[in-house]
């Protein structure tokens, strides 16, 4: 684990309070979730929730995980046997990897990639096997075809993706998805996809979110992950959740078990409250977060970067050669003495780090106020 080091995350957010910048870098909301749920919360530290909870979860929880499975996406699952409630996303994500993975296996995955990915893998010994997302003509980020089949071979044991895309905001249409199953079904490999933004998909998206497990034939070998953090603006909790076949999901727990082993009982009622809200709170949710996204890619526009189309999650990427930068740490290390504005530079994410030395990436996911702020400090770039 030495090359990793300290994550981007923690650098960034670090020089934001040191130099009383804005932060834009890390991916976390400046308000609180629905009243609903945090009511729910107040009321179970209040009545006892406050031990270990099962391992795989509370039986409300799972059921509500099903449910909304079911409910959203059409996907049957059994909430006894294919639902396990894990410490994030991120842990789902390290137990996915380190129950299905061996030593030399092989791990299929979209670059730039959540830093957490390449750390998983490494951890299970496996090798990573990136595919690069690049701007196509129109500004939507996508593969090459010819590449993503180069990456499969023998020893591939899973597909990783994450759509909607963080960090490029990009969306897997039904179509890349179709090759993606098709090459899955084809080397005979398990699937693991990241939906935490499954409800982050905006309304000039090229398309809706399809989730790759309902697809012909990927059912049966793909763990969905998802989490509450950020459909109900609470990160800070961590309670997310692996949901699959159920000889997937045992994988997933008989890791879980030696990782956190359970977690966050007292928020688990709450999160199952937030699972059931109306339709409404999700649409208004989605809508509320376009609308600042439109804000912030004004203002960056303005201050003379090149942004690439979002299509949804909690970020834009935008380009820095029009700003005359060459290198996105340098550039992102330096913002905050130039403009008092932390953004994450996006090469980190990256196997093939030249693809995206030019890309830094800004969260809108914050209060109009502070995107306006923001936004005026970096209209200070134009003029220096």
């Amino acid at each position: 684990m030495r090359p990793f080091g300290t994550t981007i995350f923690s650098e960034m957010s670090a020089l934001a309070v040191r130099t009383g910048s804005i932060n834009l870098g890390q991916g976390f909301p400046d308000t609180d979730g629905p009243a609903e749920m945090l009511d729910a919360a107040a009321r179970a530290l209040r009545e006892g929730a406050n031990q270990y909870p099962p391992l795989p979860g509370i039986p409300a929880l799972r059921t509500a995980i099903a449910e909304h499975e079911r409910r959203f996406w059409a996907l049957p699952r059994d909430p006894g046997t294919e639902v396990v409630v894990t410490a994030g996303a991120t842990e789902a994500i390290a137990a996915a990897i380190l129950g299905l993975c061996e030593r030399g296996d092989e791990v299929v995955t979209f670059e730039p990639y959540y830093d957490s990915y390449a750390a998983s893998i490494t951890l299970a010994g496996a090798v990573r096997r990136p595919v690069t997302l690049r701007p196509g003509p129109d500004g939507r980020y996508t593969f090459d075809e010819g590449e993503l089949r180069a990456a499969f071979g023998p020893r591939t044991r899973l597909v990783l993706l994450n759509s909607p895309h963080n960090p490029t905001g990009k969306v897997f249409t039904r179509a890349e998805l179709t090759l993606i199953a098709g090459l899955c079904q084809e080397f005979d490999t398990y699937a693991v996809t990241d939906e935490v933004y499954e409800h982050l998909v905006f309304t000039d998206a090229a398309e809706p979110h399809v989730p790759l497990a309902s697809l012909p034939g990927m059912h049966d070998r793909t763990l969905r992950i998802s989490s509450a953090g950020k459909t109900f603006s609470c990160t800070g909790w961590k309670v997310g959740w692996a949901t699959g076949p159920a000889r997937l999901v045992s994988a997933v727990t008989r890791v879980k078990q030696f990782l956190t082993f359970v977690n966050a009982g007292p928020l688990q009622p709450a999160v199952a409250v937030a699972l059931g809200l109306p339709e409404s709170y999700f649409t208004g949710f989605r809508a509320e977060l376009q609308a600042r996204r439109d804000h912030l890619t004004a203002g960056l526009t303005e201050a003379g970067f090149a942004v690439q189309p979002s299509e949804g999650t909690y970020f834009v990427t935008a380009d820095i050669t029009p700003l005359g930068g060459t290198d996105g740490i340098e550039f992102c290390r330096e913002l905050p003495e130039r403009c008092g504005v932390v953004a994450v530079p996006t090469q980190v994410f990256y196997d093939n780090r030249e693809a995206g030395r030019h890309l830094i990436r800004f969260a809108f996911c914050k209060r109009e106020a502070v995107i306006d702020e923001a936004a005026q400090r970096l209209s200070k770039l134009g003029r220096q």
